[in-house]
């Protein structure tokens, strides 16, 4: 699976950004998919995930209620719809595929995972 994240960008804190993730070359609809994200200095951070069906989502606490993880699989993409940014949420973010589960970072961190590569939010203040 290849995968790659973008609508990264600046923003002001309280603006909005959606991070699509394209992927390609296997069946889309068979992976869970996760975001993560890095910020300088920091260990990655786990941010959210959805089930291969769209039937279940995660979110780690910071985000719940202002970011919302969706799926398309006709087109093969997992959206992050970020809303009400702040200065902290400013990160390098990526997105993941995996066929165990979606619930834990660790099924994203294990062999048989997929990464992409980053995309660059800043939020200033």
């Amino acid at each position: 699976v290849q995968l790659q994240a973008s609508g990264g960008g600046l923003v002001q804190a309280g603006g909005s950004l959606r991070l699509p993730c394209a992927t390609s070359g296997r069946t889309f609809s068979a992976y869970n998919m996760g975001w993560f994200r890095q910020a300088p200095g920091k260990e990655r951070e786990f941010v959210a995930a959805i089930s291969w069906n769209g039937g279940s989502t995660y979110y780690t606490d910071s985000v719940k209620g202002r970011f919302t993880i969706s799926r398309d699989n006709a087109k093969n993409t997992v959206y992050l719809q970020m809303n009400s940014l702040k200065p902290e949420d400013t990160a390098v973010y990526y997105c993941a595929a995996n066929r165990a589960g979606y619930s834990k970072s660790y099924y994203f961190t294990n062999l048989g995972a997929y990464w992409g590569q980053g995309t660059q939010v800043t939020v200033s203040s």
